[in-house]
């Protein structure tokens, strides 16, 4: 019996009609990018894992996919370890490559490996996927794309402003109504200081990143196991329930850690941010969130991550600034801010709330159906002109039953189809039908691509 063909899970096989529609996303945010002034580069899916590791934190290393080593990968492996069964150890001996985890780092590395050749602010965007060994649920892959946008080697605040109206323009773009949350690494560091365990600051900024998923009390919990003290925790707890507008909030904080020297400086890069930001207009709500921690361990500054107003589901966008991560391959002092996308959790949403436009449904605008051998080298020249307008169109193959093509057409979304027959070549005048509203009506070429365009 042959074997059922299936894929890993948390992976997904994506048609003719998922490709076009996630097509539109990845165009949809290229474009912004583009008129951003950010250029494009790819780096390799693998990575050295001295590249990767020790970049996520604790529990992002753990999420990292490794590469068994090239042949014999246990040649070199310690036959103690081995029997030791420590899977930790043992994997650095058998597994020097990995999967990359996200884009950023990859960036860091070929920033400072390319260095020589770059102009300084560099702003790139990356459009590439990266894997995680996560457990799969909704909203949650272990291979998903990622639509990377950051700029190196500036310091200023308003590059933190770009990249506000730049998420705030793609989701306007795609009609999702969105909350743009931030915070800054700087006030988190404040925080921990200001209730006694500043050494404490990656447990707490690690438990109190699970608020929204988890709930205070587990959050409490977790704080408790990983040994800060009860009277951290309850100086901590009006910082977890503070509530209110932007300019409460900060003022709230103000009171509470205004007196730390990293809590004063990561209040005023907010404010700053804030006034830059009032100079517009944006559609997209922007939240300071004071629990927002994002858990990986090269944020420095302000951190951000967007959530959809209509679909409960995890961040679709995030991201923050890093003032050393080029600094661990050899490249001090090298600032650095950016955001990623999550295309796979948009199309998530775009789904569920019906937005995706009705020409995402199918790449195919015309198809000219096939009466047969008389009628095909003037169909053939009809698709030729379509196609020189830049109409994506095609002609049926065979000649079959036009039931059968017809429906052909409405299996793949093609919004109108041309119907040539003896008629049709005699006047000039060809049939076109609309297979959205089912009206029909003869036009000449010319008449059909001004239709059809518009």
């Amino acid at each position: 019996m042959a074997q059922k063909p299936s894929i890993p899970k948390g992976t997904r096989d994506f048609g003719p009609a998922e490709m076009i529609k996630r097509n539109y996303i990845f165009s949809t945010i290229q474009k912004v990018f583009i008129k951003y002034g950010y250029q494009p580069i790819e780096t390799p899916a693998m990575e050295n894992l001295s590249t990767l590791m020790g970049k996520y934190g604790e529990e992002g290393d753990k999420l990292l996919f490794k590469i068994l080593n090239s042949g014999d990968f246990l040649s070199k492996a310690d036959d103690a370890l081995l029997e030791e069964k420590n899977s930790l150890k043992i994997s650095t001996q058998i597994s020097e490559k990995g999967l990359r985890y996200d884009l950023t780092v990859p960036f860091a590395r070929f920033v400072v490996q390319h260095r020589n050749e770059l102009s300084f602010p560099f702003k790139r965007y990356q459009m590439q996927p990266v894997w995680r060994a996560d457990r799969p649920q909704k909203g949650r892959y272990r291979e998903f794309f990622q639509c990377d946008v950051d700029v190196v080697g500036s310091d200023s605040l308003l590059n933190e402003l770009d990249l506000i109206r730049m998420m705030d323009e793609v989701f306007r773009l795609l009609k999702i109504n969105v909350v743009i949350k931030m915070n800054n690494r700087k006030i988190l560091s404040g925080i921990a200081q200001a209730i006694g365990a500043p050494e404490k600051m990656m447990d707490i900024t690690m438990a109190m990143d699970k608020l929204d998923k988890v709930g205070a009390e587990k959050v409490y919990a977790e704080l408790h196991d990983r040994g800060i003290s009860d009277d951290a925790i309850e100086k901590l707890k009006p910082v977890l329930k503070l509530q209110g507008g932007n300019c409460m909030r900060l003022e709230v904080l103000e009171d509470l850690i205004g007196d730390t020297p990293d809590g004063a400086t990561g209040l005023k890069e907010v404010r700053e941010i804030l006034d830059y930001l009032s100079a517009f207009t944006l559609e997209s709500e922007v939240e300071v969130d004071q629990t927002l921690a994002r858990g990986l361990n090269y944020y420095t500054g302000a951190i951000f991550e967007v959530k959809a107003a209509d679909v409960k589901i995890g961040s679709i966008c995030g991201g923050g600034r890093y003032d050393n991560l080029t600094g661990i391959f050899g490249l001090p002092g090298v600032s650095g801010v950016g955001v990623s996308f999550g295309a796979d959790r948009i199309y998530d949403v775009l789904t569920e709330l019906n937005l995706f436009p009705s020409e995402a449904a199918s790449a195919t605008r015309v198809l000219i159906l096939n009466f047969g051998d008389k009628e095909t080298s003037y169909a053939l020249s009809v698709l030729q002109q379509l196609q020189q307008e830049g109409i994506s169109s095609e002609f049926y193959p065979d000649t079959v039953k036009i039931k059968k093509q017809m429906k052909y057409a409405d299996q793949k979304n093609i919004p109108f189809v041309i119907m040539i027959g003896e008629e049709e070549m005699e006047s000039g005048a060809l049939t076109l039908k609309n297979m959205t509203t089912g009206v029909q009506d003869k036009y000449v070429v010319e008449e059909i691509i001004k239709h059809v365009k518009k």
